[in-house]
C-alpha cells in the first residue's frame, strides 16, 4: 500500500521564527503518522524546519529542488529531486502531495495553494496572516481548512484522509 504524502510548503528566506517552529512540530508530527514528508527541499525557512522536524521522528523525507545545486538541499532530505523548473516545480509540489499544509504566507505558498485549489485538493493553513486565511477560503470554502497550530493540522489531515 502507498504511503500518504504530506505537503508543506512555506516561505524560504523570509519565514517567521513561528513558521519555523510549526513546521519543525508539522515534520515531527507527520513522521510520528508514519506518513512522507515533501517539501521543496532547499536548506532554508519551513522547508528546512518541517524536514528536520521529520527527521527528528526518523521519518521519509522527499524534496522537490527547483535548481540543480547540490549546496541548496536540506541536510534532512532523504530523497532529493532535481526539477532545473524554478518555480514551475510547485506544481509538482501540489501533484505529489495527498494534502498541502501552508505554513506561513508567501509569493511562492500562495502559487502552491492556489494550484492545489485549481486541482481540487485540500488545503490547511498554519499562518498568521488573517487575510490569507479570508482569502483562500472564499476561493474554495469546501477545500480550505484553518488551524492554530500543528496538532490541529494533523487532527484535520486525519479527518480529511
Amino acid at each position: 500500500m502507498r504511503k500518504i504524502i504530506i505537503g508543506v510548503m512555506g516561505p524560504g528566506e523570509k519565514a517567521t521564527v513561528a513558521d519555523l517552529q510549526h513546521a519543525y512540530n508539522l515534520g515531527k508530527l507527520i513522521a510520528a503518522q508514519g506518513w512522507m514528508l515533501l517539501t521543496g527541499g532547499r536548506n532554508v525557512g519551513v522547508m528546512d524546519a518541517a524536514s528536520k522536524g521529520a527527521k527528528s521522528s526518523n521519518g521519509l523525507t522527499i524534496g522537490i529542488l527547483p535548481k540543480q545545486n547540490i549546496n541548496d538541499i536540506s541536510e534532512a532530505i532523504d530523497i532529493a529531486i532535481f526539477t532545473d523548473m524554478g518555480n514551475a516545480r510547485n506544481n509538482i509540489n501540489i501533484l505529489t502531495s495527498d494534502l498541502v499544509i501552508a505554513c506561513g504566507m508567501g509569493a511562492g505558498t500562495a502559487s502552491e495553494i492556489a494550484l492545489a485549489l485549481k486541482g481540487n485538493k485540500k488545503v490547511i493553513l498554519l499562518n498568521d496572516d488573517a487575510q490569507s486565511k479570508v482569502f483562500f477560503k472564499k476561493l474554495s470554502p469546501e477545500n480550505v481548512y484553518v488551524v492554530e497550530n500543528a496538532e490541529d493540522a494533523i487532527a484535520t489531515s486525519k479527518a480529511i484522509l
